[in-house]
């Protein structure tokens, strides 16, 4: 009997229910047939069987344990325009570009551009001829608009962009009187002199535009500059591990421009960086004669003997060169701008959803954005 094939016939529920005894009737097995083993019934592709377990999607959490909803940029919102200082090149576009797409990656919908201040209008556009194209579409979607029949409401009585925006899951957004772009300064802290520049550019396009503040101070550019610090060595990656870094530096002077203000402004930065690092901040200016050494001077004075230079920078402000000719002047290594780090993408969308008036996404405890 060994080593032959089983044969199993499975009857139906409504085969068992017709007999009584069958209905309650152990499984019984033979070979070749002449019995089969009997089972109760069984679940069919589209309904479980009586008595069988079913399996329930889970419900939906509430409370503030919930996930929210994702961002989006609302329908109809102001571009996002981002103003780089300095002499256009090729290494500045592609940092404003990087800059850029991690705002639209945290704000899917968003019309992020880049403008710059010494822009040729050819291959590199100023800020003033990106504002006018920027309002000039719109106004050619405006039209267009209410060319289209019942273009200025739904059918609900909703105006249509508003219903548009429902449609795709997005908050509606402000209409065509509104701001036609956002302007985000590309600077770190404060350098009235560029400022009164994208103020004026602002101006002669004659658009409709809102201009925000820089960046920082903010706890995540002392996050960037503490990267770029342990990108060369200068400093460990994380105070909380336990090894050492030989040629970490004891001393900080963390450069700006922009002269006095920004000087401030950067100490604010410093005493973040100060506090993540457990060693010294200073502030000085690159712009202002003597700064960058006297800083020096009281640091080595304090008790500082390797100290490093930090730019609280981005990149686009500073003229080549310059960074490393002030740490060859106070003899000290020196680490790189903080260019493309995506916190200064994050802070740039921060800067122009305040001024849009989107609420920015919800915290967890340890200051994460929850996505």
């Amino acid at each position: 009997m060994r080593g032959q094939p089983w044969r199993v016939r499975v009857e139906s529920g409504e085969q068992q229910e017709n007999g009584t005894d069958g209905a309650h009737r152990p499984p019984t097995r033979t070979v070749d047939g002449e019995d089969a083993l009997t089972c109760g019934a069984m679940s069919t592709p589209t309904e479980p069987a009586s008595g069988l377990p079913v399996r329930m999607p889970r419900p939906r959490k509430s409370g503030r344990h919930r996930k929210p909803e994702p961002l989006a940029a609302p329908e109809g919102a102001p571009a996002l325009v981002l103003a780089v200082p300095g002499e256009p090149s090729a290494a500045t576009r592609s940092l404003a570009e990087e800059v850029t797409s991690i705002a639209r990656s945290e704000l899917p919908g968003l019309n992020a551009v880049v403008g710059y201040i010494e822009g040729d209008d050819t291959e590199f556009p100023s800020l003033t001829a990106v504002l006018t194209q920027i309002a000039a579409e719109r106004a050619e979607r405006a039209a267009l608009a209410a060319m289209l029949p019942n273009a200025d409401e739904s059918s609900d009585g909703a105006p249509e962009g508003d219903a548009t925006a429902q449609r795709e899951g997005r908050p509606a957004g402000p209409g065509p009187e509104g701001p036609a772009a956002v302007v985000v300064p590309l600077l770190a802290g404060p350098e009235s002199a560029l400022m009164r520049r994208i103020r004026q550019a602002v101006m002669d396009s004659r658009v409709s535009a809102e201009l925000t503040d820089v960046l920082g101070p903010h706890p995540l550019l002392a996050e960037a500059v503490h990267v770029r610090l342990s990108e060369a060595g200068l400093a460990r990656a994380d105070r909380a591990r336990l090894f050492t870094v030989a040629t970490a530096a004891d001393g900080i002077v963390l450069a700006t421009v922009g002269g006095e203000e920004a000087v401030q402004a950067a100490g604010i930065t410093g005493m973040l960086l100060a506090a993540r690092l457990a060693v010294p901040v200073l502030a000085a200016a690159l712009d202002m004669d003597g700064s960058i050494q006297q800083a020096a001077d009281q640091l080595r004075g304090s008790g500082s003997t390797q100290l490093a230079l930090a730019p609280y920078l981005i990149g686009p402000e500073i003229a080549e060169g310059l960074l490393k000719e002030a740490a060859a002047g106070v003899e000290c290594a020196s680490s790189e701008a903080l260019g493309a780090y995506p916190a200064i993408g994050r802070l740039a969308l921060s800067q122009y959803m305040t001024a849009v008036g989107i609420a920015p996404p919800q915290q967890d405890a340890q200051g994460a954005f929850a996505r």
